[in-house]
């Protein structure tokens, strides 16, 4: 049986196969084997620079690996997917997207903007009852829907945040890229994005999480892809690779790690 986009049912959400990525000469980043199915959840850790913004590029096609006969990075078991098959199944939540927002807009318009990939409308666009909708809708599962017509840039960080979670959710998005969601929130900001990250993964959506805190990986996400020096250091369960022993050799100093009711914390 085929899927919308033509490949094969059964095929991984993402497969990833001997892809190596240079620049100027050096590798900066080599996955031996990699897969994802549908509905999965995985978290990326790993020390600065050690290749984890390369390998979500690679998921989004933003870079491409050396060339192999046999195409290392498939999507849904496509070698050559459409960009815009891939950019309609992910949402992408960034920090940096966050230093992004310098426009005095309503946080509606901000999440109406994700149904054109753009922050706020484009010029000389009217959008109709049904995307305002679904931007307030969007609003509302976040528990931010009284934000709507604040201006954003009077909102606090973490407020800003969720209102970039819900202009990715405006288009309902099968899989979620949180690429370090909590870099400059507060506990209260990381509180609820955490939180939103579960409701999402329970949901049956994938969610993918990049980040150098075990604190940031929900229970719902069980699985963790460790990073360092260009290479997959390590792919496995939390219980397996979250303890204090791996922890130090991912990040080269000695840590302690503790759980507590599904959670993790480093110290």
């Amino acid at each position: 049986m085929l899927t919308q986009a033509g490949s094969c049912a059964s095929a991984p959400l993402f497969q990833i196969r001997d892809a190596e990525v240079v620049r100027a000469g050096k590798t900066i980043l080599h996955v031996a084997d990699f897969s994802l199915d549908e509905g999965e959840h995985v978290a990326l850790l790993g020390p600065n620079g050690a290749g984890k913004s390369t390998f979500i590029q690679l998921l989004t096609r933003e870079v491409f690996p050396l060339f192999r006969e046999e195409p290392p990075v498939r999507f849904r078991g496509q070698a050559r997917p459409l960009l815009e098959d891939i950019r309609s199944s992910l949402g992408i939540v960034s920090a940096t997207m966050h230093d992004q927002v310098r426009v005095h807009l309503p946080a509606i318009e901000i999440v109406m903007g994700g149904v054109f990939g753009t922050l706020g409308l484009p010029m000389r666009v009217s959008v109709d009852g049904e995307v305002r909708d679904r931007a307030r809708d969007a609003l509302e599962r976040l528990g931010i829907g009284d934000l709507a017509n604040r201006d954003i840039m009077t909102l606090s960080t973490g407020q800003v945040r969720r209102v970039l979670v819900a202009r990715e959710l405006v288009r309902d998005p099968q899989v979620l890229v949180f690429d370090e969601p909590c870099t400059g929130l507060d506990p209260q900001g990381m509180y609820h994005l955490r939180q939103i990250m579960s409701t999402l993964a329970e949901d049956g959506r994938s969610i993918i999480l990049v980040t150098h805190y075990p604190e940031d990986i929900v229970p719902e996400i069980d699985r963790i892809l460790l990073i360092k020096d260009a290479a997959v250091f390590a792919n496995g369960s939390k219980e397996r690779l979250l303890t204090s022993e791996v922890m130090s050799d991912l990040f080269s100093v000695p840590l302690t790690v503790a759980k507590h009711d599904g959670w993790y914390s480093l110290y």
